[in-house]
């Protein structure tokens, strides 16, 4: 990533860590990384990992997209590459990403925040996805929810594979306490 998306990713982190009241040490343990690099994230520093970026949205208990917000560039590592497309503002919240997966790839997703499902609809090339215990092969044009708060993965053979996600959050019973970026 470069400075001022990095710049935009810290900025976005730190607002919502203080919102929490969070502590730098805090967020860093809960998150399994170290102090240092979660300042160094903070700073628009360092390059972190989707996996990373995705730990600390669980434990803010906020969306991927509120810390990915204004980002405008495709994010990517070993083999995947996502770009947020949408993101709504309502309640349930939902963001909506491109996504594209190289061949040969197996892309496993820690469990997201409580309650989110997602929606993969597939545009190009073939792609197995879905909750670890049910992997299923995606048709072109056809869409498939799932669980996301479980682990999850996607995986290609020897084709790419191009699709839209679709990511939605479980109903706020309190919308008002959602962190504005």
């Amino acid at each position: 990533m470069n400075k001022p998306i990095l710049g935009s990713l810290g900025r976005n982190i730190q607002k919502l860590r203080m919102a929490k009241g969070l502590s730098l040490s805090q967020l860093a343990l809960d998150a399994g990384l170290a102090k240092s690099n979660l300042s160094r994230i903070e700073q628009g520093e360092g390059n972190p990992t989707i996996e990373t970026i995705w730990r600390l949205a669980v434990q803010l208990d906020a969306p991927f997209g509120d810390l990915v917000a204004s980002l405008e560039s495709t994010m990517g590592e070993n083999g995947i590459q996502v770009r947020l497309i949408d993101q709504g503002l309502d309640n349930p919240r939902i963001d909506v990403y491109w996504m594209s997966c190289a061949p040969n790839t197996i892309k496993q997703s820690e469990p997201h925040i409580a309650g989110t499902t997602e929606t993969l609809t597939l545009i190009s090339g073939a792609l197995l996805a879905g909750e670890n215990d049910d992997l299923r092969q995606l048709d072109i044009g056809k869409a498939r929810t799932f669980a996301a708060d479980v682990p999850h993965r996607y995986q290609t053979g020897d084709e790419w594979a191009t699709l839209m996600m679709v990511i939605t959050y479980a109903k706020q019973s309190d919308p008002k306490q959602e962190v504005q970026l």
